[in-house]
């Protein structure tokens, strides 16, 4: 199980992920795609890393809006997991927003 961060450590994390704000026990980005089917291929693209990192985003898809929250579960709170499916989140998110960000 991994641990979990403190607030000092989710702060310090959070500051290298501008996009990212933290709601309780968990981190949350919106990207809004330039397309509809942009957006799906991002999800895809997002499915296929967590998969990879063995650990799986909530996402929430409202047309172009995508909406991706992330928290590990087994360990009740926000881990280093968290932080890394992030950055890969936004390295991914990179191109499909066509420059239109939302959230």
């Amino acid at each position: 199980m991994a641990d979990t961060l403190d607030d000092t450590a989710v702060a310090g994390r959070l500051s290298a992920l501008p996009d990212w704000t933290r709601d309780g026990d968990a981190i949350r980005r919106q990207v809004r795609a330039a397309t509809f089917l942009d957006g799906i291929d991002l999800v895809a693209r997002v499915a296929r890393a967590a998969e990879a990192a063995g650990h799986h985003p909530d996402i929430d898809i409202r047309w172009r809006t995508l909406t991706f929250t992330l928290t590990t579960h087994s360990a009740g709170g926000l881990t280093a997991k968290d932080f890394d499916l992030a950055a890969r989140i936004d390295a991914l998110a990179t191109g499909a927003t066509g420059g239109d960000e939302g959230g």
